[in-house]
């Protein structure tokens, strides 16, 4: 594969371990890869996002210049109004402007709700996916 960096998203030794299911939603921070990585359930509403984050800004390990990836593809039901994309965009997000965002997908409605909070965070590096293998390449690139 000539050009291409590939990020393996497993947990080698020594990085932190997935942290069990929290709600709807399991998260890792790999400080060596300076990459956050977070997957979501069945259903996610603004409560979930606001807990992740807020977990996520009190782990030792997390730097807001950190990359992430986001799985979006276990989720059923999204509940999200349009005024809590605002407020996610301008008052959740835990990430720097700099931070490389990539969101992964497999419905219409994921791809809908990462391209609202891509729109809305114009100034952000943020970029959608149909696997966490591409998510990881962009990410390595």
């Amino acid at each position: 594969m000539s050009g291409r960096h590939i990020l393996k998203i497993s947990t080698p030794a020594g990085s932190q371990a997935p942290r069990p299911l929290i709600g709807s939603f399991r998260y890792s921070v790999d400080a060596e890869k300076k990459l956050v990585v977070v997957a979501f359930a069945k259903k996610l509403t603004i409560q979930d996002i606001e807990r992740y984050a807020k977990l996520l800004q009190l782990d030792p390990s997390f730097r807001p210049i950190y990359s992430e990836i986001v799985d979006l593809t276990q989720v059923e039901e999204l509940d999200l109004q349009a005024d809590e994309f605002l407020t996610l965009a301008d008052k959740i997000d835990p990430f720097s402007y700099e931070a490389k965002r990539a969101f992964v997908v497999r419905t219409s409605v994921q791809n809908h709700a990462a391209r609202m909070h891509k729109v809305l965070r114009t100034l952000r590096n943020i970029e959608i996916f149909r696997s966490v293998e591409e998510a990881g390449i962009w990410i390595a690139t």
